[in-house]
């Protein structure tokens, strides 16, 4: 299971409506994410969640990059929840998530 799918079925188990809005482009090769910095977008519980979803070790690399996204400041005054969901495998074999929330 991807990381994506794992936080995926994270939200819907908290009762959100989930969305991927990362897509692939096949002309150039690459992935392109929602403003530049966001992979799933959930709604519910009264409000919208932005993610961003990597590995733990990645996750400062992604902190920067919303941070530096044109459209960050405004997802925040408008009242999203801008999140970044790190996993990682414990001692056990087991996935965990490490949570980012701006």
């Amino acid at each position: 299971m991807t990381p994506s799918a794992r936080s995926i079925a994270h939200m819907k188990s908290l009762g959100y409506q989930v969305a991927n809005v990362e897509h692939y482009n096949y002309f150039t090769k690459r992935r392109h994410d929602l403003f530049g910095c966001i992979d799933i977008l959930c709604v519910g519980n009264g409000e919208t969640i932005a993610l961003q979803v990597t590995s733990k070790s990645n996750m400062s690399s992604r902190i920067k990059k919303i941070e530096a996204a044109e459209a960050s400041p405004e997802m925040l005054r408008s009242g999203w929840r801008v999140l970044v969901h790190g996993w990682w495998k414990n001692a056990k074999g087991r996935y965990e998530l490490k949570e980012f929330e701006f």
